[in-house]
């Protein structure tokens, strides 16, 4: 059996990984990694993260399961967080997941069980597993343009136009806030015109979202999924933990599916609770109650808060300093777009022969298609960067 296995594609960002841990030179940058690190390169673990660990290890008295849909308290939780009083909670069916991923993975098998002739529309960039993982269940996808690679913003425009093509009963894929690879958001009033297509073509939107948090507040990150979720009949949204409250290791997420008729509530809890049945029975749940833990004790959610907020004006600092030691380098303003990219992510429109000389020149290591980790800078590293990327010619 095991001769019939074929060698599957090399990941791009492990590769990445192990070419910048080869790299003998001192002074080399990693953009690469998708993960927070602070100004010393590490991923900390979060102050309330540590308090409720404590307070989990002196309290908790079993391990035994939680339900197929995790604890129902975590389901709270989040529901509150990403979607605040913009639906009401008995239209929202939800269960935990092992990661965004997890929920990217059940709201797709979803997708599949319910509307098994609709195609996905992704996003071009979007994150390689959204496509690997629809291309492995068999489920059609098409692409729609998202990224201007000479302003540095969305191309309205083009996305509107291709969704445009899309048949009554598809899925949009839509990015919230920070989560779409180049760094480019949509605003509320393009928020609202992609509601208002979606309406009018019968679609469906599918909302991944992984920094709440990380671009203008945690309110302000979540205005958008607030305004699909209120206004579109149906919305299935994918939220992960990892990065707002640094538990990458703990693999917590969530699936919800949003519904105006309360009368579907019951049936598809119940389907969210078999897919998990099918695929791994019981979700982890160890980051689960953290974040349940932190989201409703008055104490931990305020130091959460404010450790998120710390975070965030300093990826925020970094952007600033870089578009402005770029601008004064290059004598124009073509960088801007990096001071108004929200996040750790932003596309810097390099060639990949731009971004290889980056590499060999430079050590510098970001993705082929210039997309880098603000994160991965500090204060000593900005200057360098901003350098290299002129010498570079981009």
């Amino acid at each position: 059996m095991l001769t019939n296995l074929k060698p599957q594609p090399a990941d791009k960002i492990l590769q990445l990984m192990q070419m910048f841990k080869d790299d003998p030179r001192d002074d080399k940058i990693d953009l690469g990694v998708g993960v927070y690190k602070d100004a010393s390169g590490n991923t900390p673990v979060m102050r309330a993260i540590k308090a409720a660990e404590k307070q989990l290890w002196e309290a908790e008295t079993t391990k035994a399961y939680t339900g197929l849909a995790g604890d129902p308290a975590y389901a709270d939780a989040m529901v509150a967080l990403v979607l605040g009083t913009s639906v009401e909670r008995d239209q929202v069916a939800a269960a935990a997941t092992p990661g965004g991923t997890g929920a990217i993975r059940q709201g797709l098998e979803l997708i599949r069980m319910a509307a098994p002739d609709a195609t996905i529309w992704l996003s071009n960039p979007t994150w390689p597993n959204h496509p690997s993982i629809i291309k492995y269940l068999g489920i059609p996808m098409q692409e729609y343009r998202y990224f201007d690679n000479e302003t540095g913003g969305v191309d309205f425009d083009g996305m509107l136009e291709d969704l445009g093509k899309a048949k009554a009963g598809d899925i949009v894929l839509l990015h919230g806030c920070c989560h779409n690879p180049t760094g480019a958001n949509l605003t509320l009033p393009q928020w609202a015109e992609v509601i208002a297509l979606m309406q009018d073509m019968g679609l469906t939107p599918f909302v991944d979202i992984a920094y709440q948090g990380f671009g203008d507040g945690l309110e302000d990150d979540a205005a958008g999924v607030r305004m699909v979720a209120s206004e579109m009949p149906e919305t299935i949204i994918a939220a992960s933990c990892s990065k707002n409250f640094g538990i990458y290791r703990e693999r917590t997420g969530i699936l919800m599916a949003v519904g105006q008729d309360k009368a579907l509530h019951k049936v598809t809890q119940a389907n969210l609770a078999f897919l998990n049945r099918q695929n791994y029975s019981f979700p982890p749940d160890h980051g689960a109650r953290l974040v349940s833990m932190i989201l409703t004790d008055d104490a931990l959610r305020a130091d959460w808060q404010a450790e998120l907020e710390e975070v965030r004006l300093g990826m925020l600092d970094l952007r600033k300093n870089l578009a402005s030691e770029l601008q004064r380098l290059s004598g124009s303003d073509r960088f801007g777009f990096l001071g108004q990219h929200r996040g750790m992510f932003s596309r810097l429109g390099a060639t990949p022969e731009q971004v290889e000389t980056l590499r060999r020149d430079h050590g510098i290591y970001m993705i082929g298609d210039s997309r880098m980790n603000i994160a991965g800078l500090n204060a000593k590293t900005v200057p360098i960067l901003a350098d290299a990327i002129i010498k570079s010619g981009i």
